[in-house]
């Protein structure tokens, strides 16, 4: 049997008969039943509200009950319990438990980005209701207290299954109905906002500004007050917004074009018939320079899209939504878990756009799919496609791009000469001869006029014998997309020096380009040799280093293999990188952190190449010496996750057993594996043998190799079970000689200092650590040992003093560059901020969030979530401060040190909601989750309480239902 009170009481038996209930009576008491099904209702309070005139007698209720139970049979019985009655049907069977469980998964898939998923469950949700709920019961206090409940719920739900709407594109269907509901309920602030969303996605910038306003307005007559942060994010974002996204544009060029006048009046002619064209032909060709002249003389509005350096064609969508300047923030409200391709039919399904495609060749398949579907889907769009080969679609119109005539070739050439050498000139048989050899290709013909700067043409043109036997005789099984480039780059690689193309091949193991002097050291030349090459175009110079084009680079590497040289290549540029960061690690532990930081930031990409080779070599001992040298610098920076897969790769490769004189290093390897998202299991594996490792590095007289280890192995075990030998360890170092490890003990010891309860004594430590960091200079210790500090403050009611500290702290982190330690602070700046300044606290956790975001630290994310949902908490918004929270306990790291305080303060505010609720067996279940949090501390809950800063009024509550 069905029973629905979301309007008017009805009841249907499964066949979907309806049950006549009878009069106002018998229906009111059945509707105050299933306000709670299976819970019982006095039958006083039954009687009181069936006839709120006093004339329902025991007897009478008693009567109506016996009839109530008759109409309904055996499908759904009535109870007798104790002084009441209670109807015993499914939650599921009553339309109004029906709706708040679809309503509540619907928000949970919009929340974990499933808006698709979101919109069907809320939709089904909302066609529950056919009326007001609990109709016909205006002077029951137990119906209204339930409709007014329903209805907010219901309104909550709308609210979910619009952004909902709106994250799937469905903008314009939605602006009818939200400004009717705007204008139901004017002080709605998310409301406003989504009308805001849908109206700029629209193009209605200006109308959206007008329900800001509007909404201020209201806001300050009736209630008095501003428009929340968020609102005022939104209009701020609103005022400064593109309306429209804006394409990348054709790259600007630097040189003149020849020779290809006629062919780009032609393409553009062919573009107005055909949606897609494709330029092919060989590389070297100008195939790139063609399609931007097309593009410069179309009249339709034009993306341009790069595709060289794309290797994933899987992202290939998204490079193109990037292009188009869409947003996955903000105005836009994110994707919703909707498909890149589906995003960019929304985009373009009736823009009239010139959609250039370069470089398709080695992604062809994928671009074919793509580009088959947009074209199908979007009628307005056109292509104009780069490849050396079709992309093979129905459609489809190729466009042939031939090397340039003797004519054109011979101007391209002399153009391009003169600009390497003023005044040149040639005569036109020597120069259409230097062309003819490199088959007219324009880019053959751009390099070979650039080695004028040192050679004479006389000098170019007697090389080409040689180099045209080789083209010649070019082989068969080479890949047909890479012969002619192949040819082009070949040539000019043969132009080279023996010398020069040593270094050019062993610069190829560089990633991310090298300075002059990493350069100089791994490619064992000289300074000459590397400018030759720079004046060659192999190189190119940029921001004080060196890189190379990937298309010679791949040659290169190609050279690097047929000479054999690879391993020792690789091995010299490890052994360089490494050999960089044992010489930048001293620093950064002293005032030379800002000068060696961005050293190694800039060195970052050839330090994860490095560790690759060394782990798929084999090379266990470079492996882990590498990550030793680097791991301060991984952890200042916040980026120790980048080589947390290499770092498990190792791990499984070595076993349990570290190599011989590697212990410490070993210890390292373990902690980076651990920052990773799947660390936990391998942490868990190689713990014990770390421990003993360590130990045995710094027991000695001698200290050990790498100082950090000490602080970062306190702090991954600080949240462990048993995290006494780890403080044992790393405490006793407090009388060693080196002041950073000194500092590092002082800090450490001041927590033990915390569990006995002995402030004083913690505060004195954590002040010698402060002062043992700031004598050498280190920013990253000192901001550390401050945060502490300034939590100390905080937790003894000196908040002015905290805010003080944390803003010191906050500086030097800044200075570093340090994201994910800057964002953590702010949080704790936030909660420090949030007794006294809710609005600099809600900023500070927003601006926590996107520091969290883009640092990629899920651990911190959660802390700002969990500060925002204080806020919210604070500000009686019980349904959106327990979705945070419980968002930030689903993001935290609960065997990281760091993260406890805010797990404590998650679980606490999730009590708090329950307790507002009056959930208190909820409440009281979350607070014996705080206390055994807290455990780990050592110190009793309450005093553990305290230390993280939560106010006597919560710590006396916690304490008060955790002994019940």
């Amino acid at each position: 049997m069905r029973f629905a009170i979301l309007g008017e009481t009805r009841a249907w038996r499964d066949d979907g008969t309806e049950v006549p209930l009878g009069g106002p009576a018998r229906r009111a008491l059945l509707a105050l039943l299933l306000v709670r099904p299976g819970e019982v209702v006095p039958a006083d309070r039954l009687a009181d509200e069936v006839d709120p005139g006093g004339a329902l007698s025991a007897h009478a209720l008693q009567s109506q009950v016996s009839r109530l139970r008759t109409a309904l049979g055996s499908a759904a019985a009535i109870e007798r319990a104790g002084a009441g009655y209670r109807i015993v049907v499914a939650d599921d069977d009553v339309d109004a438990c029906r709706f708040e469980r679809l309503a509540q998964e619907g928000r949970a898939a919009l929340r974990d980005g499933e808006a698709g998923r979101a919109v069907v469950l809320l939709r089904e949700a909302l066609e529950l209701w056919r009326g007001p709920a609990l109709a016909g019961l205006a002077e029951s206090r137990t119906a209204q207290t339930a409709a007014v409940r329903l209805e907010e719920r219901r309104l909550g739900a709308l609210e979910d299954r619009i952004e909902g709407e709106l994250r799937l594109g469905e903008h314009r269907a939605a602006v009818a109905e939200l400004r009717e509901l705007v204008g139901r309920h004017p002080l709605r602030e998310r409301l406003a906002g989504l009308l805001m969303r849908a109206l700029f996605a629209e193009g209605g910038q200006a109308e959206a500004l007008v329900v800001f306003e509007e909404t201020r307005r209201h806001l300050a007559d009736e209630l008095g007050a501003d428009p929340s942060a968020e609102l005022v994010a939104l209009h701020r974002e609103l005022l400064s917004a593109d309306p429209s996204p804006t394409p990348v544009a054709p790259p600007a060029q630097l040189t003149s074009f020849v020779g290809r006048a006629d062919e780009v009046a032609g393409v553009a002619d062919l573009l107005r018939v055909a949606r897609l064209v494709t330029l092919a032909g060989p590389g070297g060709v100008g195939k790139t320079r063609l399609s931007v002249e097309v593009a410069a003389v179309a009249a339709d509005d034009v993306c341009f899209v790069e595709l060289a350096p794309l290797r994933d064609g899987g992202a290939l969508a998204q490079v193109l939504l990037g292009a188009l300047g869409l947003r996955a923030n903000g105005l836009q409200l994110g994707d919703g878990g909707q498909k890149p391709v589906d995003r960019l039919i929304g985009a373009l399904s009736d823009r009239l756009l010139l959609l250039v495609l370069d470089n398709c060749e080695h992604l062809v398949e994928e671009a074919a799919a793509l580009v088959a579907r947009l074209l199908a889907a979007c009628p307005r769009l056109r292509v104009l496609a780069t490849s050396r080969e079709p992309l093979g679609i129905i459609g489809e119109h190729l466009w042939q791009v031939r090397p340039l005539d003797d004519d054109a070739a011979a101007w391209l050439f002399t153009d391009r000469a003169r600009a390497v050498r003023r005044g040149f000139a040639a005569g036109s048989r020597l120069v259409r001869r230097i062309c003819a050899a490199l088959d007219n290709l324009p880019l053959a013909i751009e390099l070979a006029a650039a080695r004028l700067r040192t050679l004479d043409i006389e000098d170019l043109a007697g090389r080409l014998d040689d180099r045209l036997a080789v083209a010649a005789r070019g082989s068969r099984t080479t890949d047909e997309r890479h012969r002619t480039l192949r040819s082009v780059v070949a040539w000019s690689w043969e132009l080279l020096s023996e010398p020069e193309q040593r270094a050019a091949r062993w610069f190829t193991v560089f990633a991310g380009g090298a300075t002059a002097e990493s350069a100089l050291r791994v490619c064992g030349t000289d300074g000459e040799t590397l400018e030759s090459l720079a004046d060659k175009s192999l190189l190119e110079v940029s921001g004080g280093r060196y890189r190379m084009l990937e298309t010679i680079r791949a040659y290169g590497a190609e050279r690097l293999d047929a000479a054999g040289e690879r391993e020792p290549a690789r091995r010299a540029h490890a052994r360089h990188v490494l050999e960089l960061a044992r010489t930048a690690d001293p620093h950064l532990r002293q005032a030379g952190q800002l000068e060696w930081l961005p050293v190694l930031a800039a060195e970052h990409a050839d330090l994860l190449a490095a560790v690759r080779w060394a782990v798929e070599a084999r090379e266990a001992e470079t492996a882990l010496q590498l990550l030793a040298a680097a791991s301060t610098y991984l952890w200042i920076r916040g980026v120790a996750a980048s080589v947390a897969p290499q770092a498990i790769a190792l791990l499984d490769a070595l076993g349990v057993a570290p190599p011989a004189g590697l212990g410490e290093e070993y210890v390292v390897c373990v902690l980076l594996a651990a920052s990773g998202e799947a660390g936990r299991p391998v942490w868990q594996r190689h713990r014990a043998q770390a421990e003993q490792a360590l130990a045995a590095a710094w027991s000695g007289a001698q200290p050990g190799r790498h100082p950090a280890v000490l602080l970062l192995w306190m702090l991954r075990n600080a949240g462990e079970a048993d995290p006494h030998g780890a403080f044992a360890l790393v405490s006793s170092q407090r009388d060693r000689p080196e002041p950073w490890v000194r500092a590092v003990a002082e800090y450490v010891w001041g927590f033990g200092h915390l569990g006995e309860g002995d402030n004083a004594a913690a505060e004195r430590g954590f002040g010698a650590a402060v002062e043992g960091f700031r004598s050498l200079g280190d920013r990253w210790g000192t901001a550390l040992a401050l945060d502490t500090l300034a939590s100390l403050a905080g937790a003894r009611g000196d908040r002015a003093t905290a805010i003080a500290l944390t803003d010191e702290a906050l500086a030097l982190t800044e200075q570093l560059g340090a994201l994910e330690d800057s964002a953590d602070l702010l949080v704790n700046r936030g909660d420090h901020f949030a007794g006294d300044d809710a609005a600099a606290a809600r900023a500070d956790y927003a601006r926590a969030a996107g520091l969290a975001r883009r640092a990629g630290s899920a651990t911190t994310l959660a802390a700002a979530l969990r500060g925002l949902g204080d806020i919210a908490l604070l500000e009686q918004d019980l349904a959106e401060a327990e979705r945070l929270y419980a968002e930030a306990l689903e993001r935290i790291d609960p065997y990281w040190i760091k993260s406890l305080g805010n797990r404590v303060r998650a679980l606490a505010g999730l009590g708090r909601v329950a307790e507002a609720r009056g959930d208190h067996a909820t409440a009281r279940s979350r607070y014996r989750e705080i206390a055994g949090s807290a455990a780990v501390i050592g110190a009793s809950t309450p005093d553990a309480l305290r230390l993280m800063g939560l106010p006597e009024s919560l710590i006396e509550a916690v304490s008060r239902l955790i002994c019940r």
